[in-house]
């Protein structure tokens, strides 16, 4: 079913319309503009938490540029999907390179975000936003441990507590799915059970190209199968029961992009019990909100650009040793 243009009216389609709305927010700093964009009971959840209406959006936002106003971002992928004639779901891949002023030097620092966003004619109703905050922290010279203690995990809320979709490649939290490009698909969801769950890691070989590039938080790009499998354990070493839940997907192919690629928004659900990287360890379990988008070229994975945020991970482990910041910071 062809998508109603009232979807994405008054711009060309949806990859237009999400790259100019954002601008029009975070490049032109129209924040007024999210009144327009959002409707008043939208749902946001990020690394920290739910946020739970439109005004916390508004808030947020106006905090976050204002302590950040060199900031300019640009969109390195859109990977957008139907959800019904009128609705469509985005992962908007967001890279940016900016110059800012840090103890009275410029620092360059650069980072990627990823905002998977359900708009229904032409308003959000749900997002979900990663950010690499991490990158932030070791370009601008911070202390990791330090950072994560300024910050409180305030905990999830509405779909987030839901269970995965027993069959995500016909409805996502987002909703039903035109179950496109199936094969893909379902090789993708195999490769994530198979070699991030199950820890099969000799099987990278058999998803993934030899000259892979993974492009993964604090502004890191790993090659190769080898480098892959230990920088996988590395994320879940700390983790060791650690297992993955894919809560939505979405396919879209475009020459503007590479070609196809396939957009997971995952969570990883572990207990703080294995290798001792955020600090004495707890035992307790913890929830990491992330988006992985795989670029395929006949049917096996090139790339994967993976968007996580380190920083309130470690927010929430302080949480379980009641150890965190008791002020409710800003979690947009």
């Amino acid at each position: 079913m062809p998508l109603d243009p009232v979807a994405y009216l008054p711009y060309k389609d949806p990859d237009d319309f999400i790259r100019e709305v954002t601008d029009r927010i975070w490049v032109d700093r129209d924040i007024a503009y999210i009144v327009d964009n959002y409707e008043p009971d939208s749902i946001v959840h990020t690394s920290l938490g739910t946020v739970v209406g439109r005004d916390g959006v508004i808030e947020g936002s106006t905090i976050r540029m204002a302590s950040t106003p060199g900031h300019i971002g640009q969109a390195e992928d859109v990977v957008w999907e139907a959800r019904g004639d009128d609705t469509f779901l985005s992962s908007h891949l967001v890279f940016s390179a900016d110059e800012h002023l840090v103890d009275g030097r410029s620092v360059r620092i650069r980072k990627r975000t990823v905002a998977n966003c359900l708009y229904r004619r032409g308003r959000m109703v749900e997002e979900w936003v990663v950010r690499d905050e991490l990158a932030d922290c070791l370009q601008r010279g911070l202390d990791p441990a330090e950072a994560a203690r300024e910050l409180t995990f305030q905990g999830y809320s509405g779909s987030m507590l839901d269970e995965p979709p027993q069959d995500v490649l016909l409805n996502g939290v987002s909703g039903p799915r035109p179950d496109e490009f199936r094969p893909e698909c379902e090789m993708v969801l195999e490769f994530i059970d198979e070699v991030w769950t199950r820890r099969r890691l000799h099987r990278v070989k058999d998803f993934m190209e030899r000259d892979l590039f993974l492009h993964t938080i604090g502004d890191r790009t790993v090659i190769r199968p080898e480098r892959y499998q230990s920088d996988l354990l590395a994320m879940v070493g700390p983790f060791p029961d650690a297992r993955f839940a894919v809560r939505d997907i979405q396919t879209n192919h475009s020459p503007r992009y590479g070609g196809l690629r396939v957009a997971v928004l995952w969570t990883m659900h572990g207990s703080y019990r294995g290798v001792p990287a955020f600090g004495p360890l707890t035992g307790r379990p913890v929830t990491v909100l992330g988006v992985s988008q795989f670029l395929i070229l006949e049917g096996r994975i090139v790339k994967e650009v993976r968007v996580y945020d380190e920083i309130s991970l470690r927010a929430q482990i302080n949480a379980t040793r009641e150890d965190g910041s008791q002020v409710e910071a800003n979690i947009y």
